[in-house]
């Protein structure tokens, strides 16, 4: 059995110069990349050249713990947008959970805020940041990343439970740079936090869809948030 010869004058992949092998790598997914940085050490190095990761979507927490990308000062575009029936479990009171409710939850209940703690000490040049459906992401983290990343200007949080105003206020403080702000069906951002980033700084683009209509988090036999509770019915 006669095997196929290399056509002649061809050139082996390992004899491409690093330009032309960072041009190939940036047609892969983060997947495609993983898989041909373990062919050899060269391919490994052009993995994880940094300048290669300007643009990372994550649509699951649980991609954030695969090791088939790399966190570096090119970063300029992130997202994590989380889609699943799952959401609604994350997204559930936490003093409402049942017992395999919080089971669920505790699995990824980390993931998202370690995975930020890394990208405030390795992505200082962000520009964007999109959260979806992370019903874990807490203010001291949002508010970690806006002083870390001094150059970000766009911010899209949807659908993150425990986003409050405290976000808003932060937004005020250290977010000099910040152009665009999205608080979508965030339950616990209240009409007064928002009224004070659009007064405080008017040259951001401010969008909060139901976020400030929708009822906030409570126990019950809090007084004063079953008050808020049936202010909310009658308005």
């Amino acid at each position: 059995m006669l095997l196929p010869c290399r056509p002649s004058g061809a050139m082996h992949l390992m004899q491409l110069n690093w330009e032309c092998l960072l041009h190939i790598f940036s047609f892969l997914d983060k997947n495609s990349r993983r898989s041909l940085a373990q062919t050899c050490p060269r391919m490994r190095r052009v993995f994880q050249e940094p300048s290669l990761w300007p643009v990372l979507h994550f649509h699951s927490p649980t991609e954030l713990t695969k090791s088939n990308y790399v966190l570096g000062p090119a970063l300029h575009c992130l997202s994590i947008c989380w889609h699943s029936s799952q959401v609604k479990v994350c997204n559930v009171e936490d003093w409402m959970k049942t017992t395999l409710q919080r089971d669920i939850c505790s699995v990824h209940e980390h993931t998202v805020n370690h995975f930020l703690l890394q990208v405030c000490e390795r992505c200082p040049n962000l520009l964007s940041l999109t959260l979806s459906g992370c019903g874990h992401v807490t203010d001291s983290y949002i508010t970690l990343l806006l002083k870390s990343c001094s150059s970000l200007r766009t911010l899209r949080l949807e659908n993150c439970v425990q986003i409050t105003d405290q976000t808003l206020d932060a937004v005020t403080l250290y977010a000099d740079a910040l152009q665009t702000l999205h608080v979508d069906f965030c339950r616990n951002v209240t009409q007064a936090g928002l009224q004070r980033v659009q007064k405080r700084c008017p040259s951001i683009t401010l969008k909060a869809e139901r976020s400030a209509d929708m009822i906030p988090d409570k126990k019950p036999g809090n007084g004063a948030s079953e008050r808020a509770f049936r202010k909310l019915l009658w308005h």
